[in-house]
């Protein structure tokens, strides 16, 4: 699905208003993929089909300015991550572009240090990819970045090195709050 087909999906519109509340309200969020263009939409960023869908394993980049995020300053410089998306999206204004790849140039920004978009999908385990695989094969064309199946599972031990990264990725993201939430005079939760 995509973010623009509210009159398909119904539940688009009250998800979007969701994400802005939480975004109001300075709570941290974190949306993976669909949900990374959500959050680029909601904060007033354009989505739209990318020129080339992404499917299987490619390498993402640290941006020039990925730096300037310190949820991302453990990040490789270079990580071979699971992607499964033929949308982009505009950086949104006020946010960092922190990761980029060859087939997709906007892959994760971060904004006010507590809202990550990420295009690709560090939470897939061998399980979910072949359900997605099974559920999806339609998807699966020739493309300059569409893999096979058996691409896909080849290397189970890549789902690890992900996942590690998602973990560490999500400890910052809670240690930057708790931290915040310290120094504010309120209880880290």
């Amino acid at each position: 699905m995509n973010i623009y087909e509210e009159t398909k999906y119904s539940w688009l519109t009250e998800e979007k208003r969701f994400i802005e509340r939480a975004i109001a309200a300075r709570k941290r969020v974190l949306g993976i993929c669909l949900g990374a263009q959500l959050v680029a939409d909601v904060l007033g960023a354009k989505v739209y089909a990318n020129a080339d869908k992404e499917i299987g394993w490619f390498p993402v980049e640290m941006t020039e300015h990925a730096h300037l995020s310190n949820l991302f300053t453990a990040f490789p410089a270079r990580l071979d991550v699971f992607h499964w998306h033929g949308d982009t999206f505009d950086i949104p204004q006020g946010a960092v572009h922190v990761v980029h790849s060859a087939g997709c140039a906007h892959q994760t920004f971060v904004y006010e240090q507590r809202v990550i978009g990420l295009q690709f999908d560090l939470e897939t385990t061998p399980a979910s990819a072949r359900q997605i695989i099974t559920h999806c094969a339609d998807e699966i064309v020739e493309g300059r970045y569409i893999q096979t199946p058996q691409a896909m599972l080849g290397d189970l031990q890549r789902f690890d090195a992900i996942n590690q990264t998602m973990w560490g990725l999500l400890d910052r993201l809670a240690e930057d709050g708790t931290a915040r939430n310290t120094q504010e005079g309120g209880t880290a939760r």
